[in-house]
């Protein structure tokens, strides 16, 4: 196991270096990212469908060069009487469009700076016909600056990059900065779904997530979700031996 992206073993897409955050020389905000943005070379039908398919399923307001002020997204307006998930580094897709199709009543959020998982994705959408997905493909710190408040209902992080080395287990996503940010967005008593086939994660989680405001929901770590969709990513785990682990929380 490598300490960089595996486009075949780990779904990307989460922050990282809290401690590497600063500001450029014309006072922009900037952000360092450690994961691959690229992997293997597209196919044809996935260059097409980045083209035509990804720029309408966009979340509009997200990026620094669309909203330079940083204003919060009116999630109201663009998704009326809608309940609103996030799923943290969708890796290929799949868990997405799973949880889609089995709740067309709610609107979820994608984020993930992975060209090659996008394109997995999207090829995903055209083929269940999901209606109720909105994108953010980049780094999901820029999401989290502009959701509003309270907004968001559940939250999934399914399989992140393990950062295996001691060194760079600041880089995980359970770390304060980043569950601060995700605690802010998250509604009073919503859902923090983690899973994650690696023990020293699970220990991070357990330690770290509960810090940052959220109640850990008890039942067995080993036993996944009613509604589960076991991943690609989840299925080399077991091919090699790792157990899957599944913990929730509660936004407290």
């Amino acid at each position: 196991m490598s300490d960089t992206h595996d486009d075949e073993s780990r779904a990307p897409g989460e922050p990282h270096g809290p401690d590497s955050d600063g500001a450029g020389p014309d006072g922009t905000p900037w952000r360092n990212f450690y994961g691959r943005i690229h992997g293997k070379t597209l196919r044809p039908g996935q260059k097409e469908a980045l083209e035509s398919d990804l720029g309408p399923l966009t979340l509009p307001g997200v990026s620094r060069e669309e909203n330079p002020e940083r204003r919060p997204l009116d999630l109201g307006a663009l998704f009326p009487g809608r309940p609103v998930w996030v799923e943290i580094g969708f890796g290929g897709g799949e868990h997405l469009v799973h949880m889609a199709a089995r709740n067309p009543q709610v609107q979820i959020l994608g984020a993930e700076p992975f060209v090659n998982g996008i394109a997995m994705l999207l090829g995903k959408i055209r083929a269940a016909g999901v209606e109720n997905l909105a994108l953010h493909p980049g780094d999901v710190r820029d999401l989290f600056d502009v959701l509003p408040e309270g907004r968001i209902e559940k939250a999934f992080l399914n399989y992140p990059d393990p950062w295996p080395k001691r060194r760079h287990h600041r880089r995980r996503f359970v770390n304060q900065g980043y569950l601060t940010a995700l605690h802010r967005v998250l509604a009073p008593g919503a859902e923090f779904r983690v899973a994650t086939d690696i023990p020293s994660y699970v220990e991070q989680t357990l330690r770290e997530v509960p810090k940052a405001g959220f109640t850990r929901v008890e039942h067995p770590i080993g036993e996944a979700w009613p509604d589960w969709l076991s991943t690609r990513y989840e299925q080399k785990a077991l091919r090699e031996g790792r157990d899957p682990h599944y913990m929730t929380f509660r936004q407290a």
